[in-house]
């Protein structure tokens, strides 16, 4: 099943938003297609399929580690989209780098944490890659958009790297924000709240319109966010 990925644009967010609607999803983070993949050669082709040994012979023979596909993404990309950790391990062993963006402005880090992908995530936080990285059309992180997806796994693996908490992207919304905007209320974006909370994540940074967290929870009938949101300002 593809990963389920992050919003379209801006202006469909806020006016979505603004009519009462549920967010709407599409495709802001674009694995390979088939069409793409079947097409793909050298260490693009050797990354999706996982085959570290041909990843090794080709890097020995002089191919590009950080080559790029129509979407810019390197074979790192597609070896994180595809799951292929004995791939990926291989290509950073031989010096990609961990660090780079896609032509949608997504890391590795980002790409794995929207899929939901905590054993690939730990292995590129393993290899060195950062989780403090600002990425996407929203400027955002990596946390943002696992927050906002309620992957609660991924959330405590990126706290734990030291993932900015407080980060405001250019929705003017955190991380702690969009679990409660953007989510659903149900158990995993409860807990992804929860976990932002007991990580020290600010309650008090509001959005554009100075709204704060608490506000949004009660206006959505979040009644499990609510009583997470109330204990934190009781605590301050």
């Amino acid at each position: 099943m593809a990963p389920r990925t992050l919003l379209a644009g801006a202006a469909l967010v806020v006016a979505g938003l603004a009519a009462g609607l549920a967010p709407l999803d599409a495709a802001a983070q674009v694995p390979p297609s088939a069409r793409e993949a079947a097409a793909y050669s050298g260490l693009h082709a050797a990354a999706w399929s996982g085959n570290a040994a041909a990843i090794a012979r080709l890097v020995a023979q002089g191919a590009a580690l950080d080559a790029r596909d129509g979407r810019g993404r390197t074979p790192l990309h597609v070896a994180t989209h595809a799951r292929r950790r004995d791939a990926i391990r291989a290509l950073l062993q031989a010096g990609a780098n961990i660090d780079l963006l896609d032509a949608d402005r997504y890391d590795a880090v980002t790409i794995a944490a929207v899929a939901d992908d905590e054993q690939t995530l730990d292995l590129l936080l393993e290899l060195g890659a950062r989780a403090d990285q600002v990425t996407s059309r929203y400027d955002g992180t990596a946390l943002i958009a696992a927050a906002h997806l309620g992957h609660d796994g991924v959330v405590r693996r990126l706290i734990a790297a030291g993932a900015p908490l407080d980060h405001i992207n250019n929705l003017h919304w955190t991380a702690l924000i969009e679990s409660i905007v953007l989510g659903d209320g149900g158990p995993r974006h409860v807990a992804t709240l929860k976990a932002l909370i007991d990580a020290g994540a600010r309650s008090d940074i509001g959005d554009r319109s100075g709204v704060l967290p608490l506000q949004m929870a009660r206006q959505r009938g979040y009644d499990d966010m609510v009583r997470i949101l109330e204990r934190a300002e009781a605590a301050r």
